[in-house]
């Protein structure tokens, strides 16, 4: 189910939903909306000439465009010639001959695989056929016959991100079954890539949403940027918080890509365990501070860190957050109850009133 654009302060995105609350009467605000990902992209810089941030902006949308083309799952970027991820699924498929790929697909490859082992492969961007079979590999998202057999016949082919082999910038992989899709990845990778560019630009603020991933530089004026996470089954905010200079925010939700089917919702995020989509968790939003130099950077891991956390069953939620370094996020289970770390509550305004009277604050777990 594929729903139409909503206004701008309820951003709809693909596997999340967060939005800026912006004043966007501030005179030294300069705000623009696009449409990169498969979902809308909002940038806005504070305290530059116009025509400056302009120039700026269009920098880093070209720079998504060209991500997105290069990272698309499904769609080749010509009509006759596929892509870099497509003709790396290409190679993959056929046998464990090496191909050539880019410095940044190196770059984006190894940091995938660091994280889908430690995630201990609940993030697993290598079940590109899983969630092909599942429809999640298209534009429109409608209800298909559920194949039990070939479900559980790809989950047995084991796709791991560690069987793919890279030596300068070249890659293989001893699986044919591996089939990257990189969806879960590429919006948090290019916050992160945004970010270091308007560093580099000497930007001190600004706020970067693609489709509800979102990165802070500086703040808003006097005041800290300010964001809201959207309640899972309506067109609300249930809180808001204070996104300080280098943090990033992610949601991992059941709301934007799925399917119903005999009174059951299917979502995008499948547990590679099963081959099925988790249908226990409504929602989990994490909140990511700046990380160390060459590790997976805040925006990365606020793409990323979601997923896993969605994954696990409410008892060992905790304990993967824990092993991912995660102590700021909230998990909305599939009774609509909210359950938050305290280091999470502390950074919360509370907008829904039924959601904070059935709070739930939980100790995170340490590791």
């Amino acid at each position: 189910m594929r729903k139409g654009l909503r206004p701008l302060l309820i951003v709809a995105a693909c596997c999340t939903a967060i939005w800026g609350l912006i004043a966007y009467n501030q005179p030294q605000l300069y705000h623009s909306q696009s449409y990169v990902f498969g979902t809308l992209v909002d940038i806005s810089i504070y305290g530059e000439p116009a025509e400056r941030a302009k120039t700026l902006t269009n920098h880093i949308l070209q720079d998504f465009q060209g991500l997105h083309q290069q990272l698309h799952a499904w769609k080749p970027s010509t009509d006759k010639q596929a892509n870099e991820l497509g003709a790396l699924n290409a190679a993959f498929a056929t046998g464990q001959k090496p191909i050539n790929i880019s410095p940044r697909m190196t770059e984006i490859l190894l940091d995938a695989t660091k994280l889908s082992q430690q995630s201990n492969g609940l993030f697993n961007p290598g079940i590109g056929h899983l969630i092909g079979a599942w429809g999640f590999q298209r534009d429109e998202f409608s209800a298909v016959n559920i194949d039990k057999a070939h479900i559980n016949s790809l989950v047995k082919t084991n796709p791991r991100m560690p069987d793919i082999v890279i030596d300068n910038n070249r890659a293989y992989s001893k699986n044919p079954n591996v089939k990257l899709d990189l969806g879960g990845y590429a919006k948090g990778y290019a916050l992160d890539q945004a970010a270091d560019y308007l560093r580099q630009q000497q930007v001190n603020n600004a706020l970067i949403n693609i489709g509800g991933n979102i990165i802070a530089l500086g703040q808003h004026g006097d005041s800290p940027w300010r964001v809201g996470i959207q309640h899972p089954r309506k067109p609300t905010a249930i809180a808001t918080l204070e996104l300080a200079d280098g943090w990033a925010i992610g949601t991992s939700g059941d709301y934007q890509r799925y399917f119903m089917l005999n009174g059951k919702r299917y979502c995008h995020i499948i547990d590679p365990r099963t081959g099925y989509p988790v249908q226990h968790t409504q929602a989990v939003t994490v909140l990511i501070p700046p990380q160390a130099a060459h590790s997976s950077q805040a925006g990365v891991l606020s793409d990323v860190a979601s997923k896993p956390i969605f994954i696990e069953p409410m008892a060992r939620k905790s304990t993967i957050a824990a092993t991912l370094g995660v102590q700021h996020y909230m998990v909305i289970d599939q009774a609509s109850q909210a359950f938050v770390t305290p280091e999470m509550q502390t950074k919360l305004t509370w907008l829904d009133v039924d959601f904070k009277k059935h709070l739930h604050v939980q100790a995170t777990t340490l590791h």
